[in-house]
């Protein structure tokens, strides 16, 4: 999974966020295993993981914040 854009993160839905965060915390808790093991080449789609997960909660409570404020 390529990097996700702001734009992109911006145009989901709540549940294409959820649905996102999922599936990237269930790649990055294998990304893990294939580290431990030995078997990880890209190691820095761990941390480019771990980003887009934190891009995408910080849209999320943003979108949050925007609607309680209306």
């Amino acid at each position: 999974m390529a990097e996700l854009k702001i734009e992109d993160i911006r145009a989901m839905s709540a549940d294409q966020m959820d649905d996102a965060v999922l599936n990237l915390k269930k790649e990055r808790f294998n990304l893990r295993f294939q580290r431990a093991t030995g078997q990880l080449e890209n190691t820095s789609r761990l941390r480019q993981a771990r980003r887009d997960i934190a891009r995408i909660k910080t849209v999320a409570a943003q979108k949050r914040a925007d609607q309680t404020k209306k």
